[in-house]
């Protein structure tokens, strides 16, 4: 596993907006407070997200844009990208994997944050279609494709992307996590993004309490001790 003095860039690949708050925004806060470059990349806009909305979905799509960027805001993200897919539509293509390449080469991570590829059944709300779609896109992004530069050759040709090992995947949602981060210390940011996301949540009586039952969970988990929060990750090592 990387050392965090080796991780000086970071990349998360999710695919809706919230997804990354709910998953690694406290991981998040505490690489941007060691002086850490993280980057936001979003496969989709959100827009068939929503409850009892108003807005259709080109109107969703722009308020959850907003939603994202107020949410990373909050942990100290200001680099945030997407990619325009359609919400609840995506599959592991070429083209996707592609276009996570191009951004794994514009940034050169040494870290990539993306969904667990497979279904976790304790836990249904990681099981989303586009969640394992991008995660799996993600992967085979990170290996081989942003490394090789035989791999979507025009990234080259046309755009002097130079080839790019990512050393490292930490899947989110998963079953089997093997590491976990002690979010205690910006638990307040962690909520403040996910509150950012009101299109979501603002429906939802009680979240706050539900939310950190979870990540005590895991700190419990994990030996952090009474009154700690956590968020939980599967290692992949990928240089």
């Amino acid at each position: 596993m990387l050392a965090e003095s080796e991780i000086n860039r970071v990349l998360t690949v999710t695919a809706h907006p919230d997804d990354v708050d709910f998953g690694a925004a406290g991981a998040v806060a505490l690489f941007v407070d060691s002086g850490v470059q993280v980057t936001y990349l979003l496969v989709t806009d959100g827009d068939a997200g929503g409850n009892e909305r108003e807005l259709d979905n080109s109107g969703m799509a722009e308020l959850r844009r907003t939603e994202q960027t107020a949410a990373a805001k909050a942990v100290g993200v200001t680099d945030v990208r997407f990619l325009g897919r359609s919400d609840g539509t995506v599959t592991p293509s070429l083209e996707l994997r592609r276009d996570i390449a191009r951004v794994i080469r514009q940034v050169r991570p040494d870290l990539v944050i993306t969904h667990h590829p497979d279904r976790n059944y304790q836990f249904v709300a990681p099981s989303h279609p586009d969640h394992r779609a991008v995660g799996g896109a993600t992967l085979d992004a990170v290996y081989p494709d942003a490394r090789n530069p035989y791999a979507f050759p025009e990234l080259l040709r046309e755009e002097g992307l130079e080839a790019w090992t990512a050393r490292e995947v930490w899947l989110m949602g998963g079953m089997t996590p093997d590491h976990w981060v002690d979010v205690t210390g910006v638990l307040d940011r962690k909520l403040a993004a996910l509150q950012s996301h009101v299109s979501q949540i603002a429906h939802v009586e009680g979240f706050e309490e539900a939310v950190k039952r979870r990540w005590a969970a895991w700190a419990a988990r994990a030996g952090f001790g009474e009154g700690r929060y956590a968020e939980a990750f599967q290692v992949v090592p990928t240089a």
